[in-house]
């Protein structure tokens, strides 16, 4: 496919205010499918996402990925001349994503009735941790407090230990990836309804909690409290961790009965598919003991390229339990894209994820990767915003931009 190709969001001008993973995220993915994104951050601090994660000779790994596709302002939305700028980047703007807690833009006089009175189409997606209303949404929220209130740590981690967290931002990833779908389904709404914009309201909380799955409802209806089970799960067996006899680690899935059947024939017992419980995910989980047992006792066996090559000839489910050296090394990943070398000005060529899904017809990409705080203010406000370079100047001066 050409690098000339159309992509599905060309011509869509998108503001990003938001700060740390969730906002960046869902302004990210809208920038791999062509979205003009200009991202908006505070003079000589910028967004907390380029003091996240590891650097190379100073400079951010994970920004560049982040901020990836994204042109640069630096404006203090505190100042009354950089309001002014931003409520000028409003009117310019089909979309606004941010994430300052429920209320600040709006004592700021920044808030989406103010930047929707002359501009009715523009469309405000709204992240926060609680959400914009209820009692809990005057708090600061992360993702680690979603990852506690929405059940997911509660049943995360080994039988009789405590509650367990992700190593990574699990709540504020699966919170930009829906925010970037809701963006769509403003947008959708809007080109059907004639130009009507609206406001998103998102919590980081939302997403969380329906990944977590269907406690709420079980306890509504059974009132059972789930406890934690380790890598097993309550509705399948075998399922878990195995470790392999070179001192590996092997992943193994049964979620569907034919598959369970392929396993247990593949480690020597299949007597037991005969039992009565087997027919079920739940019977076989009553019964995980036995059936891991079997399993784990012929993986410990074996070296893992053989207990990867047998399940693979018995056509059963088997994933190795990878690093990022192994991620980095496997021909899958990088052959469909999903790890991608890109030209990065500071750190030469520089692998980061690829695009999220691919397209046919209007494919995203990685245009360039994230850029020094206020790198394309002058750009932005002279050449987007129609501010005279004299003004631009003297904003500088004054601290409202950089």
């Amino acid at each position: 496919m050409s690098l000339d190709a159309p992509m599905p969001l060309d011509r869509l001008r998108v503001v990003d205010v938001s700060t740390i993973l969730a906002g960046p995220l869902c302004c990210q993915i809208l920038g791999d499918y062509g979205a003009d994104v200009v991202k908006v951050e505070l003079p000589g601090a910028g967004d907390g996402m380029r003091g996240h994660g590891r650097t190379k000779d100073g400079v951010p790994l994970w920004w560049k990925e982040v901020a990836r596709n994204k042109r640069t302002v630096a404006v203090d939305l505190r100042h009354p001349d950089g309001a002014d700028v931003f409520r000028r980047l409003a009117a310019w703007s089909d979309v606004i994503v941010e994430s300052f807690r429920p209320g600040t833009l709006e004592r700021w006089g920044l808030g989406p009735d103010e930047l929707r009175r002359d501009h009715p189409e523009l469309i405000v997606v709204r992240l926060s941790g609680f959400g914009q209303a209820g009692p809990y949404a005057p708090r600061p929220g992360f993702g680690t407090l979603a990852e506690a209130l929405s059940g997911f740590a509660h049943l995360t981690g080994p039988p009789g230990g405590p509650p367990t967290l992700p190593a990574f931002g699990l709540a504020d990833t699966l919170c930009g990836i829906a925010a970037s779908a809701a963006t769509l389904m403003a947008l959708r709404h809007r080109e059907v309804q004639g130009g009507t914009g609206q406001v998103v309201d998102l919590s980081i909380l939302a997403p969380m909690l329906t990944a977590a799955g269907q406690a709420p409802t079980v306890f509504q209806q059974l009132g059972l409290v789930e406890g934690r089970h380790g890598n097993r799960s309550t509705n399948n067996a075998p399922r878990n961790t195995y470790r392999t006899k070179d001192g590996s680690w092997v992943a193994v899935s049964s979620s569907a009965t034919r598959i369970a059947e392929r396993v247990l024939r593949l480690v020597g017992h299949p007597e037991v598919i005969d039992e009565p419980w087997f027919s079920t995910g739940r019977g076989r989980a009553e019964h995980a003991d036995v059936l891991d047992g079997y399993v784990a006792d012929w993986i410990a066996a074996r070296d893992r390229p053989e207990v990867l090559a047998a399940f693979e000839r018995a056509e059963a489910a088997i994933a190795p339990v990878y690093t990022g050296e192994d991620l980095v090394a496997d021909p899958h990943v990088r052959a469909t894209g999903m790890l991608t070398e890109v030209d990065d000005e500071d750190l030469g060529r520089l692998l980061m994820h690829g695009v999220l899904w691919t397209m046919s017809e209007s494919p995203g990409r990685i245009r360039f990767t994230g850029r020094e705080l206020g790198a394309d203010t002058d750009e932005v406000l002279v050449d987007d915003l129609g501010i005279d370079p004299g003004t631009v100047a003297d904003l500088r001066r004054s601290g409202a931009v950089a």
